[in-house]
């Protein structure tokens, strides 16, 4: 079955360096390009969205309006939300790099994460397109036996669960000055 998993637009923690899990941050106004960028390039199937505003937004700029749903969540942080990561704990740093053994303090381990999105994936029934984030789309290649880092508001196709189509990076217009 064909996914478009879509990642939001820039926010402000991501151009800082910081993690940014359940906060609920708004685009930035590379963000907004980066998700006006999307417009025309996705196919008109059924759409569902982290329920966060950034992916929220991102869908609502790319044309769409998405069934919002908590799974589709990044992971919950919790009080590591917002850190910047060269301020990390080295064990914490290698342990999101490998995606393996994370468990932030307070908030969700990567197993309990990769469970949550793949038990949404399991209960699709027909193509569609996924607002969401960098956490869940590199579950989402975990689970496909590949790994990586997805821009933001890029665009991966896959063919769940068998493999990943295509890789979409658009370029986006220069946001205004600010």
């Amino acid at each position: 079955m064909e996914l478009w998993l879509v990642r939001h637009g820039e926010t402000r923690w991501n151009r800082e360096g910081r993690l940014l899990g359940w906060t609920d941050l708004p685009l930035s106004a590379t963000g907004e390009a980066q998700a006006r960028a999307l417009r025309g390039l996705l196919p008109a199937l059924p759409a569902h969205s982290s329920d966060l505003r950034r992916a929220l937004r991102t869908a609502a700029l790319a044309g769409f309006c998405p069934r919002a749903t908590p799974a589709l969540r990044e992971i919950h942080f919790v009080a590591h939300d917002g850190a910047p990561w060269e301020g990390l704990d080295p064990a914490h740093k290698e342990a999101l790099l490998r995606f393996e053994g994370f468990h932030a303090p307070g908030g969700e381990s990567l197993d309990l994460f990769q469970n949550r999105v793949l038990r949404f994936l399991e209960g699709l029934k027909a193509p569609s397109l996924l607002f969401t984030h960098g956490g869940v789309i590199r579950a989402v290649l975990r689970a496909l036996g590949e790994d990586g880092l997805v821009p933001l508001g890029s665009v991966l196709v896959v063919d769940w669960p068998r493999r990943v189509v295509e890789r979409i990076h658009p370029s986006p217009p220069e946001p205004p000055a600010s």
